[in-house]
């Protein structure tokens, strides 16, 4: 799996999380939700400190990340996470 967050996303997540300085953003499974790669699920995000990651990248100061015990999510695909420009916000592409 490989997880890819372009710099408008990155800044995205900046600005409304109010990061200043280094930092860590696990996406994470959710019950629930809309637009999920699985039915009745979707993704969220939290700071978290990394455990056991199956992908990582860092965009400035801040280092996305998935944990091993959402991989079953995934079903084999890559994350990644760009900023609609129609909305404003993330939105996640699945490969």
């Amino acid at each position: 799996m490989n997880l890819h967050v372009t710099e408008e996303a990155a800044k995205w997540y900046e600005n409304e999380l109010d990061i200043e300085g280094e930092t860590s953003i696990r996406f994470y499974v959710r019950y629930g939700g809309v637009g999920g790669l699985q039915p009745g699920f979707s993704l969220a995000i939290r700071e978290d400190v990394k455990q056991e990651p199956i992908a990582s990248t860092k965009v400035n100061q801040v280092e996305y990340f998935v944990e091993e015990t959402d991989e079953w999510y995934f079903d084999n695909h890559s994350l990644k996470v760009l900023l609609s420009e129609k909305w404003d916000e993330p939105e996640f592409e699945y490969e």
